[in-house]
């Protein structure tokens, strides 16, 4: 089948802004859209620039506005998005500088989430074997062990397009991995810093974040239960 793929592009050195460039390419339903673009960099333009990794819904990198939605290239199929002789868009994803073509700059995503210390926390003395925690314990933060880093969900946020500060839904999500394991002892330091103007309250429950994560995790419930922690300093 031949499908036309329209991409969002951008050079800094010559454009004032983005403008459009559609390629005509032949493919299979089963091709992903990272198959796409990498047939078009390879064959048909290589100043083509965008960011991909694994290839395979793990490493996150691949993050894009794909036929308006957030989704991961390398996971995407063709036939989910378009028919023979049909078109799909691909744009970087929002919130975010664009430095070229697809690729942006994701500092301001990562500084946020090192903002929420995303490590363990306990000094208490080192037992001689492991951490032992219950399967019940473990599976109150399962959820959001899950994440990828990729950013969907944050820059699907209309708060973070208009708020870069805004710690965003990722970042949140791995607050709660943290302050909802039993045994970490780091969770008053993470609630000071989600109680900040730029932290949990910020949160308007779109959904967007939900219905933009390609790994399905409930991040808006999970967001909520954050914010309950918050609340009463407990969890």
């Amino acid at each position: 089948m031949k499908v036309t793929v329209k991409v969002q592009r951008y050079n800094p050195e010559k454009d004032k802004k983005p403008t459009w460039q559609s390629f005509a390419v032949e493919c299979e339903p089963g091709d992903r859209v990272l198959d796409l673009l990498n047939h078009i960099k390879w064959y048909m333009d290589s100043t083509l620039t965008y960011r991909r990794s694994c290839a395979h819904g793990i490493c996150g990198s691949d993050a894009m506005l794909i036929n308006g939605r957030n989704r991961l290239a390398c996971k995407i199929l063709v036939k989910d998005l378009t028919k023979e002789g049909g078109t799909i868009t691909v744009e970087p994803i929002r919130g975010l500088k664009v430095e070229r073509d697809l690729l942006v700059d994701m500092e301001p995503f990562f500084d946020a989430y090192r903002a929420v210390m995303p490590f363990f926390i306990n000094d208490d003395p080192a037992p001689a074997g492991e951490r032992l925690q219950s399967v019940e314990d473990r599976a109150i933060f399962d959820e959001g062990t899950k994440c990828i880093l990729c950013a969907c969900c944050t820059t699907s946020c209309p708060i973070f397009w208009v708020n870069g500060r805004y710690l965003g839904p990722a970042s949140i999500v791995q607050a709660h991995r943290f302050i909802f394991d039993s045994r970490d002892k780091g969770s008053d330091q993470r609630l000071k810093v989600l109680n900040q103007n730029t932290g949990v309250w910020r949160c308007r429950t779109a959904y967007n974040c939900t219905e933009a994560c390609p790994r399905d995790i409930p991040i808006t419930e999970l967001i909520e239960e954050v914010k309950r922690a918050v609340l009463y300093q407990k969890v």
